[in-house]
């Protein structure tokens, strides 16, 4: 017997998306259409869409991480319909995000015995963890400044120009006054004498960079530990420090373990670390731990029973995924100690690797430091004809997403390049990487000045013109400093680079 069937519009099915209706529609970017699409009309469109972004594993702009393996990758699809916060439905995974938390304190050295019960929180970036660690910091400071009978309604904290930019809405978000220690050129991180020079009574920390942003580089936390120390003895004050380690949080227990940066200095409280960086997990996973219970006050802790059962929570967000935590406990127990020692010592190496590749070009100057995070950050030595900005535009046509950008305040005039070694960064890739920057800047040499440079500066012989007038030579600072001060207008705002 034959059936026949007519079917609607609303409900046709389609057997090739490309040679329906739906590819001549514009896509909806303001209202949500009046009628539906068929699933795989929706898949292709928006599929196709996404093509044109660029290729995660070749954005060497970000920190995070892009691969993982395909083991991992099946736990977190099964547990993506997961609310994390309903700990009561959940228990299982509450208590891996447990596990995590006690593995890293103890990474960190915190003063705790074999079997104890760490004090921290997953979150869903070093961005929140920041804030919960700043808000414990300030509670505690606005707490013993009541109890002393003094004022409590000018706190400020201490960093350096070169944070991330979590830190800068820390303290507006949350009503701190930023007090920065600016940079310099050559020296790129917090000068902890110039830090512990800028703390005061209302100071409610200082905060240290274990891997910037900019270089990768560790700041002296050690130092800035006893610079403090010696200062809180003379004034009487109990100013204490966190670490932001959203960088380096992983990478200094495997590769320098002897460094003092973390729970063994006495005034560091707090640390916060990125899951989603060199804790090998995809974006939206960070971590921060606490020194021991007296760190975090209780009245910061909510309690809610609508889920099934009492619950402490203390978050900035409430529902989140459960994915990102089963992955990083995933790594955890996958990679051990040895398998995290091995993945950060090979992207050490290809960060070398790279670095020499482009010191032989002869063309740059690198920034970034043999210890610390493995970051490559160069500039260019001549930037009359071209700027580091021509070259990261021209390093597109080959894929790669490498980023461009000005110092900090004050060292503006300085603008680099930095590309960020991750697991999945091959020795084959930064030797192409290496060919292609090449290949760029030679290109680049055989083209009239950038319209950039031309602008921002003419430099000319100090010879005689046919008037008699005298042209000023300037010097290879001056013109760089008008370079990329012409450029920062054009980019304001890239200099704070990826978390």
């Amino acid at each position: 017997m034959v059936v026949t069937t007519t079917v609607s519009d609303s409900d046709e099915s389609i057997h090739s998306t490309f040679a329906s209706r739906y590819v001549r529609n514009s896509l909806p970017k303001f209202k949500m259409p009046e009628q539906s699409i068929p699933k795989e009309a929706a898949y292709q469109i928006i599929n196709d869409e996404l093509m044109l972004d660029g290729n995660p594993r070749l954005n060497l702009a970000s920190f995070v991480t892009t691969w993982m393996e395909p083991e991992c990758d099946k736990l977190m699809m099964a547990a993506i319909n997961k609310n994390y916060v309903d700990m009561d439905e959940y228990p299982v995974t509450t208590e891996l995000q447990n596990r995590c938390v006690n593995m890293i304190a103890h990474l960190f050295n915190a003063p705790m015995g074999d079997k104890e019960t760490a004090v921290g929180v997953g979150t869903v970036g070093s961005s929140e963890a920041i804030m919960l660690a700043g808000l414990a910091m300030k509670r505690k400071w606005q707490k013993r400044r009541q109890a002393e009978g003094k004022p409590y309604d000018k706190p400020n904290i201490v960093t350096g120009a070169n944070v991330q930019v979590c830190w800068e809405k820390f303290a507006r978000y949350f009503e701190v006054e930023l007090k920065e220690v600016k940079l310099r050129e050559g020296y790129y991180v917090m000068d902890p004498v110039k830090a512990v020079e800028k703390v005061d009574e209302n100071t409610i920390c200082v905060a240290a960079i274990l891997g910037s942003t900019l270089t990768g580089e560790f700041e002296d936390v050690k130092l800035l530990n006893d610079l403090l120390t010696k200062k809180n003895r003379e004034t009487g004050w109990d100013t204490p420090i966190h670490v932001d380690a959203a960088s380096g949080g992983f990478i200094a227990p495997f590769l320098y373990p002897h460094l003092k940066w973390d729970f063994r200095l006495p005034l560091v409280k707090s640390i916060n670390v990125s899951g989603h960086k060199y804790g090998l997990v995809y974006a939206g996973v960070g971590w921060v731990v606490w020194r021991d219970k007296e760190e975090l006050p209780e009245e910061l802790i909510f309690h809610i029973n609508y889920l099934g059962s009492d619950q402490p929570t203390f978050t900035l967000n409430f529902s989140k995924g459960s994915s990102q935590i089963i992955a990083q406990y995933y790594q955890f127990i996958r990679l051990g100690f040895e398998g995290y020692k091995d993945i950060m010592e090979n992207c050490m190496v290809n960060a070398r690797m790279l670095c020499e590749g482009i010191v032989k070009t002869g063309r740059f100057n690198i920034l970034s430091k043999e210890e610390g995070v493995p970051v490559v950050t160069f500039s260019l030595k001549d930037s009359s004809r071209y700027t580091v900005f021509d070259i990261s535009e021209d390093l597109r046509r080959f894929g790669w997403i490498v980023p461009a950008y000005t110092m900090p305040p004050d060292a503006e005039h300085v603008a680099v390049l930095r590309v960020v070694v991750r697991e999945d960064f091959s020795r084959g890739l930064a030797e192409r990487l290496t060919t292609d920057i090449e290949r760029v800047v030679k290109e680049l040499d055989g083209k009239p000045p950038s319209r950039g440079t031309v602008k921002a500066a003419h430099v000319t012989a100090a010879v005689e013109g046919a008037g008699g007038e005298k042209r000023l030579k300037k010097s290879v600072e001056e013109t760089q400093r008008e370079i990329t001060s012409h450029w920062k207008r054009l980019v304001d705002g890239k200099r704070k680079g990826a978390c």
